[in-house]
């Protein structure tokens, strides 16, 4: 996890470990907002600021996978030593093979946060280093438990990365971000085929959205879409990204209205703005309105007067709250973040800037080539976005 030329970002070498290495970017950025109220922190970032943020990240991401104990797993280069110095600069060695590597780890229990803090602040250079990664993901299972994984995960056949291409499960990312290693995205739980596959717990600190969505592979809960902070861990088909703003009001508690779209668009799953007449007492009873079957049949004929078996989320919300207000502002500005330096055309890693509009329309453009307009749209389904130099930032 080494420090890019965009001093508050991380560097990826190469695919695979951005499971990794995309949450803990998306607690960077989040912490550096705070503290800089704004992107201010950009020219800001100092070598010790570095460390500190993203030993702070670290710690923030484990405290979430446990409150009781944290371990940190680390590599024994005096047992190394020992053998004829046959690892001399373990955490630099280009040649180091996998028996050996595991061989060497030992773990460390601390009690308490601010001991591990220390350490890693102590020992910077090994997370820094080639196997940092890896030594932090060892410490993030083993300190919530390896028998929880496992129970969380629910389907044992899934790995956490995939042994061919290095691809980190959607487990893993779960772990990572919402301290559960749960497999789906979705909000709390869901009943299917008389199972309960447990989603995300609660409001996370940083967001996920994903490109799965749009094919319709999955549905990301609110819990992800509005998280604590303005900023989302962005995945497409092959890998991971960060999206964040300094609007805070992107993440404002939803308004009534809100909550309406967004249960209604619960029972249009085709995103065709209506829903059948005959759903309309379940949007209802959903959002806590009057349900009676007399009222929803006098409401049925009301919003589909021609008798099409339709309503339309237009009708539906000039009925139902015809006084639409919106927590969202129309305006913002979004910053990407992409840790592969050769998915960026000065092959430099750097933030890109982007103008976002909130369209009134409730047709969005689709444009199956802008994979970044894609997964934004499943978030805001009426955004446009004008990049910086008129070059859209990659997802891959």
């Amino acid at each position: 996890m080494v420090p890019s030329s965009e001093k508050s970002a991380l560097e990826q070498a190469k695919g695979g470990p951005c499971a990794i290495i995309a949450p803990v970017q998306a607690f960077i950025v989040k912490n550096l907002l705070l503290e800089y109220k704004g992107f201010h922190f950009r020219d800001r970032v100092t070598s010790e600021v570095q460390s500190r943020i993203l030993v702070r990240a670290l710690c923030e991401i484990l405290s979430q996978v446990s409150n009781r104990h944290f371990c940190v797993v680390h590599i024994d280069e005096s047992g190394a030593k020992r053998e004829g110095d046959r690892n001399k600069n373990l955490s630099d060695s280009q040649d180091i093979n996998a028996v050996q590597f595991h061989e060497d780890l030992r773990v460390i229990m601390f009690v308490t946060l601010g001991q591990v803090t220390k350490y890693y602040l102590d020992h910077i250079a090994a997370l820094q280093g080639k196997f940092g990664v890896l030594l932090f993901l060892y410490s993030v299972i083993l300190s919530r438990g390896l028998q929880r994984v496992k129970s969380e995960c629910f389907d044992l056949q899934e790995p956490l990365i995939d042994e061919t291409y290095g691809y980190g499960s959607q487990a893993l990312i779960n772990l990572m971000i919402s301290g559960r290693a749960t497999m789906y995205v979705w909000d709390h739980f869901q009943e299917i085929a008389g199972l309960t596959l447990m989603g995300i717990e609660k409001q996370s600190q940083v967001g996920f959205i994903t490109i799965m969505e749009y094919h319709r592979l999955c549905t990301v809960g609110s819990f992800y879409k509005n998280p604590i902070h303005p900023v989302w861990v962005l995945a497409s088909d092959t890998h991971l990204t960060v999206l964040f703003s300094d609007e805070r009001q992107l993440v404002s508690l939803e308004t009534k209205s809100e909550q309406a779209r967004r249960i209604f668009k619960r029972f249009d799953p085709e995103e065709n703005n209506f829903i059948s007449s005959d759903k309309l007492r379940d949007v209802l009873q959903a959002l806590n309105l009057v349900n009676e079957l007399e009222y929803v049949n006098i409401m049925k004929k009301k919003l589909d007067s021609e008798c099409l078996g339709i309503i339309l989320l237009s009708a539906f919300m000039d009925e139902f709250f015809p006084k639409e207000e919106s927590s969202t502002p129309d305006l913002f500005t979004l910053f990407h973040y992409n840790g592969l330096a050769q998915s960026h055309v000065n092959g430099q890693i750097q933030y890109h800037i982007g103008s976002a509009i909130l369209l009134e329309s409730d047709i969005k453009s689709v444009c199956e080539s802008n994979a970044m307009l894609t997964v934004l749209q499943t978030k805001w389904p009426n955004i446009e976005v004008n990049w910086c130099d008129g070059a859209t930032p990659s997802l891959n």
